[in-house]
């Protein structure tokens, strides 16, 4: 993988993390967020770089549920860790729903890119 691409990762990586810190700050204010949540953000830098490798199978994959399939693992460790660190902050979540939605919005968003970003 070239040095570019992995700077890019780990920009966005830091980027996400950056705006999931912001949206929960604002929304149960900055004092109160709980040092395991600032923490957590911290594991967004090795998912985005640990998926690059993902993305380029899926990229070359000409099947489109295998395509899918492979973008979905692809956006699950960075999307799980952002949309379930911010869903575990509001009192009285249900666990199992937050990672079921969490869940389908993946594979709806895996059908839609791997539909758009078919290999050349």
């Amino acid at each position: 993988m070239s040095s570019p691409l992995i700077r890019a990762a780990v920009l966005t990586g830091v980027g996400i993390a950056v705006i999931n810190i912001l949206f929960a700050g604002t929304r149960y204010g900055f004092a109160t967020l709980p040092v395991w949540f600032y923490a957590v953000q911290l594991l967004l830098l090795p998912a985005m770089v640990y998926t690059l490798r993902i993305f380029g199978q899926a990229l070359g994959t000409r099947p489109y549920v295998q395509r899918a399939a492979l973008y979905a693992l692809g956006w699950a460790p960075p999307y799980l860790i952002y949309s379930l660190s911010g869903e575990l902050l509001r009192p009285g979540v249900n666990v199992g729903a937050a990672v079921v939605s969490a869940i389908v919005f993946l594979l709806i968003f895996a059908a839609v890119f791997a539909a758009i970003r078919k290999p050349q």
